[in-house]
Parts: C-alpha cells; structure tokens; sequence
C-alpha cells in the first residue's frame, strides 16, 4: 500500500534543515506522498529510507519500451483510473495484425497501406504505431521470413506472436535491436519464453486464462529476471475465436483497478488486447473501447484507413492532457501566399479552433493571414465568457504580431460570436472591424463574399 505523509515522515531525518526547499520535513513528506517531489532532493536521507519509500513512492505501474528511433513507444507508468484525477501519460499503441502465411505480393501490398496510414490533425502527426506478425503457419521458418520481411519495409515496432517459443527466438534472434515485443508466454510456455528474452531483452508479453493465472505468470517471469512485461487481458469467445468484448473490458478493468487503488504489483504492467470480430465495424467498436479503458496496446486487423483514423483521433482526443488545452503560438500564421493586402482574421489559440479556422480558409481559395489571440487554449465563446478574449486581449496581440507593419489596410475580421466586441475593438486599435460568420465553416461563403464586394467596390471608383 502507498505510504501516507505521516509514513514517510517518520523515515526522514527530521532535521528541518529546509536543504529540500521546504519549510519542514513535514511538508516534505507530505509532497513525497503526493508524488510532488522526489526523495533525491533531501541530502540526509538514510539508505534505509532511500529503500523504502522508493519502493512505495515508484508508480503503481510500470513503463515497457518497445521499438526503436521515431516507433520507440514507452507503455503503461499510468497512475490514475479517471483522467481528471491527473491525466493519462503514455498514449496506447494501435497495431495492425499480419499473418505469416500471406502471399508476398498481398504481405507487400498490406504493408504499403501502413506506412500510409496518417494523417495530420490540430497540428499533430497521427500514425499507427507498430505491426504484429502472427505465427498462423506454426513454422519458425515462415515466422522469421516475414518477421524479416516487415522490418526492412517499416521502421514500426514490431510485435511477433506465436505460441513456439521456438519460433519467437528465431524472429527476434535477427532484430533484437528493433527491441519487439515477444508475445506470448504462457502457464506452460513462460520459461523456455523467458530464456529467449532475457538475452536478447526483448519485453514479453504474458498470457493466461483467468487473472489468478496470470498472477502466477507474471510474478514467475519476474523472478526469472523478465522485468519488462505486458499482460494480454484479452478473452476469447465460446469458440476460442474471436474477441469477447465484454469479458475484456472487464478483464482490462479489474488489472487496472487493482494496480492503480491497491498497487497490486503482479498487475503493475501496461496490457495489451487484440480487437478481432467477424464485422469490420465492431471491430473499430471493440477497440474504440479497448483504447478508452485501458489497453496500452491495441492490435486490430484493420488497415483501411476508415477504419484506422477514427481510432488514432479518439486516442489523441483522450490522451491530451485536461489541464493544459492544446494550443499554437500566438503570431501571425498566412494561410496561402497573402501579402499586405490579405485579410487578417481574428480567433483563439485553441489548436482546435485555430486549425478549423485555418483549414476554411484554405477551403476558400482566398490568402489570408490568421491571428490566434492567446486565450491559454480556450475556445472562442469560453474566452469570451471567461473575459481571456476582449477588446485589450485582441489589441494586445495585433501590436504585439506587427500586423500594422506587414499590412497596408487596417480591417480585422472578428469572430461573429463577440460581435459586441467590435465597437471597442476599433475604438481601442484605431482599426476598422469587420464581423465575421459565426460559425468556421461559412468562413469559405463569407471570405468569396467580401471579395467580390472589394472587387465591386474597386471597379466602381475606377469607373
């Protein structure tokens, strides 16, 4: 059980020296407890409490690695059950299975479709993560091929499944370095799986039937010197195929329950669930839910990308952290070639907002320059309500951009939802305003509007 404040203080030295930085020992015990500082900062403490409120102050669940370079994704070191409680650290893995016993022009077709499966999204780059190659042929030799064959082609993590811990060996023997995930060791298996790991140290993933099976499995694993280990909390169907989603989703909850409010350590590990059914959507159903609660790594059979990218946005969505909104820079953004006679638009540094907005305008064909006013990542109707997007906010981020310098004409265009910000806006800048549509997606109708009204206007003082 984690240790309270009055725990740990009794094993601090209690000399309230404040070397910590804190007024007492006291309230240095209380941060230790609520994982606010680390006991390195107090310089007399015993190796004896160095021991032991190391172990009960190390989060309840551990961090694995797999893979390398720009796919190295570290799992798990997750802490809460709810993400307002804190936030969720390491976002989970989306894996796309392979067999091994897919004709090379299909295998090489499949593996094509991963390397362009992307996309980018309020700023960020979204990508599946890694390949499991399945043993379906039971060959050690076909498993190797392919193994083989995939890692020259994309430099994702890998994951190789098999039950030969035979054939495991000779996949990973040849890219030990690509660090895949060993998958699975088993009541029976966990061993020989173990002996192929530890050399190589690659991380293994442990696989059971019931949870007081895999209690056993993971604590033997460990005490054979497997310290990288994930739990497969998948459950199959009556059948044995097919993934049952209601038996997983609990399985996933109660490993996550009783690492993160018992620090139960034999669960302290990322999981892992394979989302298979007979229907392509409920498929992209089950590992929706997977993601949410709480697979660290989800393997899907799905490759096409509407498939794909529904998942890869839910995971950007639920592993963006509450407490800091996502947000760009505050500054002048040209959308297109605009020049000093472009318009500029006004909205908030929200990514969400600035990149609807800057993706309408894109759809207009018309350049144009954008200003997020810094809101701290809030929305154009939460900033106004909370008083982040007013008349000196705006006039602050228009001096502070240049936009005076870069612009010949002096007209911002406003969101239509502060429309009752115009009059001050131009009193306090000096600047003509312009409101806009409320919504982002009549910016394209509204920008063609204004123009050809320009355009009238022009041509009638030549006339």
């Amino acid at each position: 059980m984690p240790l309270t404040g009055l725990d740990i203080f009794k094993l601090l030295p209690k000399t309230n020296c404040g070397e910590c930085k804190r007024a007492t020992c006291l309230a240095f015990a209380v941060q230790l407890a609520a994982k606010k500082a680390s006991l390195d900062e107090c310089p007399h403490a015993s190796d004896e409490a160095k021991a032991s409120i190391g172990d009960a102050s190390a989060p309840p669940m551990r961090t694995v690695a797999i893979g390398s370079g720009d796919f190295r994704r570290t799992l798990g070191g997750e802490t809460v059950l709810f993400r307002h409680e804190e936030k969720f650290h390491n976002p989970p893995v989306i894996a796309i299975r392979i067999t091994d016993d897919l004709p090379a022009a299909a295998l090489a077709s499949r593996l094509e479709a991963i390397v362009s499966l992307h996309a980018e999204r309020v700023g960020q780059r979204l990508t599946v993560d890694a390949v499991a190659i399945e043993n379906a042929s039971r060959s050690a030799e076909a498993l190797a091929r392919t193994t083989k064959a995939v890692a020259q082609c994309v430099p994702h993590a890998i994951i190789i499944v098999s039950e030969l811990p035979e054939a495991l060996q000779a996949a990973a023997m040849p890219m030990a370095s690509r660090k895949p995930l060993l998958h699975a060791a088993r009541p029976g298996t966990w061993e020989a799986v173990a002996r192929v790991a530890k050399p190589l140290g690659c991380p293994v993933a442990a696989a059971a039937d019931d949870l007081d099976a895999l209690t056993e499995l993971t604590e033997n694993l460990a005490k054979a010197g497997v310290q990288e280990i994930v739990i497969d909390a998948t459950r199959h169907g009556p059948d044995g195929r097919g993934t049952d989603h209601r038996a997983t989703l609990h399985a996933l909850t109660q490993i996550r329950r009783a690492t993160v409010r018992r620090s139960f350590r034999a669960f302290g590990y990322p999981t892992l669930a394979f989302a298979s059914a007979g229907d392509p959507v409920d498929e992209a159903v089950q590992a929706s839910t997977f993601l949410a609660k709480y697979a660290s790594i989800v393997v899907v059979d799905a490759w096409e990308p509407w498939q794909v990218l529904p998942l890869l946005t839910e995971r950007q969505n639920i592993y963006a952290d509450p407490q800091k909104p996502m947000q760009v820079e505050q500054k002048l953004y040209a959308v297109g070639a605009p020049d000093e006679q472009s318009p500029l638009l006004i909205t908030t540094n929200f990514s969400l907002t600035f990149f609807t907005v800057q993706g309408d305008v894109e759809s207009s064909r018309i350049d144009a320059w954008i200003l997020p006013v810094d809101t701290e990542g809030t929305s154009v109707l939460t900033a106004f309500a909370g008083d982040k997007l007013n008349e000196r906010t705006i006039a602050a981020a228009v001096e502070k951009s240049g936009a005076a310098s870069r612009l010949r004409h002096r007209t911002m265009i406003i969101p239509g939802y502060v429309a009752s910000l115009s009059g001050k806006v131009k009193e306090l800048t000096g600047w003509q305003v312009t409101v806009g549509p409320r919504e982002s997606a009549q910016l394209p109708k509204f920008l063609q509007a204004s123009r050809r009204k320009t355009a009238s206007a022009v041509v009638s003082e030549v006339l």
